[in-house]
């Protein structure tokens, strides 16, 4: 039987925290070790987490310096082929543990797998499901974005990558996809195995602009990359407006629709086809600075509608 280990960081997140417990509790894989890292909450998640205690494999509760840290603090104790993490916010759905075992085992060249994923808001009701395609590393360096919540990956291949670079704290999860591909083939799997929950605390509302700076970031670390550098040449244009692509749709979650207007902009300008392929973030910015963010907001309330709200 193959051993998973799932690591879910959290802090401060006892409105969600135990659906993601039970979500990986309740997985139908029989061999799943399990580690909760609490970075020193104060909001009774301890108390839920030792709720749990006696079927984890470790908890702690203590200061850290981030997301970062905990997972790789979680990872260095983990004895699982399989690794993967489980943010406190979101959730797995059922069978999804036993699902990526089986693709790994039928796919023995494969180190990282990922699927599709909800998106749900903060009650938990689903308004959209994210669905992705088999990615190539250039469509990485061009920041196209894997639903973290629902990747799996071999131990091995996470250590010898270097685990979490703690410098990063928004954009850690594509850092580290990046390097992992210069190791052996991802693979993406058209099966729905999580759901990332939407709501006004997650960092892509709170810190949005932070995504754009870490964009940039990881463009100049792959610009020193002997392994990535000549694959970031042959698209150079295409991942610099990617970086401002990115960086507009994070700042229009956060309600920032003239930075978001100028940065898809400046994404047009670079590479458009890059920046008209998102079309509707020129959209969405423009009829919030028409004072129209009803008709937006309507507009996804249809959508939500759509999914038996």
């Amino acid at each position: 039987m193959t051993r998973v280990s799932i690591i879910t960081p959290s802090f401060n997140q006892a409105s969600y925290l135990e659906q993601t417990i039970q979500s990986v509790l309740n997985q139908d894989h029989a061999d799943i070790e399990y580690l909760v890292i609490d970075g020193g909450s104060t909001d009774g998640s301890a108390d839920i987490i030792k709720k749990y205690a006696s079927r984890l494999a470790y908890w702690v509760s203590e200061k850290d310096s981030g997301q970062a840290e905990a997972i790789n603090k979680g990872m260095a104790r983990a004895k699982g082929e399989i690794v993967a993490w489980l943010n406190s916010d979101d959730y797995y759905l059922p069978g999804a543990v036993r699902a990526a075992v089986k693709v790994f085992n039928e796919n023995p060249e494969i180190i990282l797998v990922y699927a599709d994923m909800l998106a749900v808001d903060e009650h938990g009701q689903t308004f959209n499901t994210l669905r992705y395609r088999q990615l190539t590393l250039e469509d990485l360096l061009s920041f196209q974005i894997i639903g973290q919540p629902t990747v799996f990956m071999r131990r091995f291949a996470f250590e010898k990558a270097g685990g979490l670079d703690l410098s990063y704290h928004f954009l850690l999860d594509h850092h580290l996809w990046l390097r992992i591909a210069c190791l052996g083939k991802i693979l993406h799997v058209p099966q729905t195995w999580a759901a990332a929950r939407y709501h006004a605390e997650a960092k892509n509302r709170a810190k949005a602009s932070e995504f754009g700076r870490e964009a940039f970031r990881i463009l100049e670390f792959v610009e020193r990359d002997n392994y990535l550098a000549p694959a970031l040449a042959r698209i150079k244009r295409r991942a610099t407006a990617s970086a401002h692509r990115v960086d507009a749709r994070y700042l229009l979650d956060g309600g920032q629709s003239a930075a978001s207007l100028a940065a898809w902009t400046r994404a047009l300008f670079i590479h458009p086809p890059t920046a008209l392929a998102r079309l509707n973030l020129l959209g969405s910015a423009l009829l919030n600075l028409a004072g129209l963010k009803k008709m937006r907001e309507g507009i996804l309330s249809q959508r939500k509608s759509r999914y038996g709200r």
